[in-house]
């Protein structure tokens, strides 16, 4: 059974990945109706919070049917890092999650994310702070580093165990890989086979089927999976994995009727927690992988992507369901 603070999350949790844009209310609940164990929110800037910045605030919306969630906050400075966490303690999450992971410009400029993967000191001496100013389970993500010649994860999974981390997530690239390449587990395997971690080891990267899921998990021995990009528009990643580990079994893939449903369920979510335009406009990314393999599909996802009415939305979606529900053409 693998635990976080008190949180029970089962033998072999799946979680989704906090994400930018994309891991929202409206996205999260098509991800728990579909198995996922813990979501994270989008990552929060410290400076957003405490000064009250309404798109900051807005991202501590917790609904009960996500529950367990972590809220993953990111910053630079101990006393903004000390200020969010009770803001965050408020929002009553059940884990507290810190960004030291997002290899983004923006934000490693400024020491924060994957840029504090440059001092290693001053990341335990934040993460003992965060710690010591809540009540709450505090989770970690990561990267292995900063590029190549400062791999240094074994030693940040010992030092942050140390100061009181209750989960460590890894994901398999550094900083400067971006999400180019392919992810490397070597180093979070010798992580869970170090016998000074007794923490939840959560691996993260590339994850997307659930063949891989399992090799992975066997290989390396993670107590659990972080998915991030192979949800987008693809909530069903989570329930094919769960049903693979369990047995064995291949699901096949989501009917026409299921990702149409998807699609108008996400839309209308969207619609109501952001409103009418950027409820459409944050919409459009997920649109892609909802769709993916079908013939002919450009055209309408052409449309998809360009339409700004949601009326009209709703309608080239049924036309989508009324004309994918049809036998199609083989291919000669």
């Amino acid at each position: 059974m693998v635990k976080i603070g008190n949180v029970e999350l089962g033998d072999f949790p799946l979680m989704l990945a906090p994400m930018e844009d994309v891991s929202d209310p409206p996205f999260r609940a098509l991800c728990k109706k579909q198995g996922c164990d813990m979501m994270y929110t989008e990552f929060i800037s410290v400076e957003g919070l405490i000064r009250d910045a309404s798109k900051s605030v807005q991202k501590l919306d917790i609904y009960p049917e996500e529950r367990p969630i972590g809220i993953q906050i990111f910053g630079a400075e101990l006393d903004s890092m000390s200020r969010a966490a009770e803001i965050v303690e408020e929002a009553q999450p059940e884990v507290l999650d810190i960004n030291f992971g997002c290899p983004v410009k923006k934000v490693v400029c400024k020491m924060a994310g994957a840029g504090i993967l440059q001092d290693i000191d001053r990341m335990v001496k934040l993460t003992d702070h965060i710690v010591k100013s809540t009540k709450l389970p505090v989770t970690v993500k990561t990267r292995l580093g900063w590029d190549d010649n400062t791999i240094k994860i074994q030693e940040v999974a010992e030092r942050l165990q140390d100061v009181g981390i209750h989960a460590l997530a890894i994901h398999g690239r550094t900083r400067k890989q971006m999400y180019k390449g392919e992810a490397d587990w070597t180093e979070i395997g010798k992580i869970k086979a170090n016998p000074r971690i007794h923490i939840p080891i959560i691996g993260n990267g590339d994850i997307d089927s659930p063949q891989k899921a399992v090799e992975y998990k066997k290989r390396f021995g993670v107590d659990a999976i972080m998915i991030g990009r192979a949800s987008i528009g693809y909530p069903w990643i989570f329930r094919e994995i769960k049903a693979y580990v369990k047995d064995g079994t291949i699901l096949p893939p989501p009917t026409i009727a299921e990702r149409v449903a998807a699609a108008k369920e996400h839309l209308e979510r969207s619609l109501e927690w952001k409103g009418e335009r950027l409820g459409v406009v944050e919409m459009r990314r997920h649109y892609t992988n909802y769709f993916r393999g079908l013939r002919n599909i450009k055209h309408y996802r052409s449309k998809l992507v360009t339409e700004y009415n949601p009326e009209v939305l709703y309608e080239i979606l049924d036309e989508i369901l009324d004309v994918y529900s049809k036998p199609q053409p083989q291919e000669v």
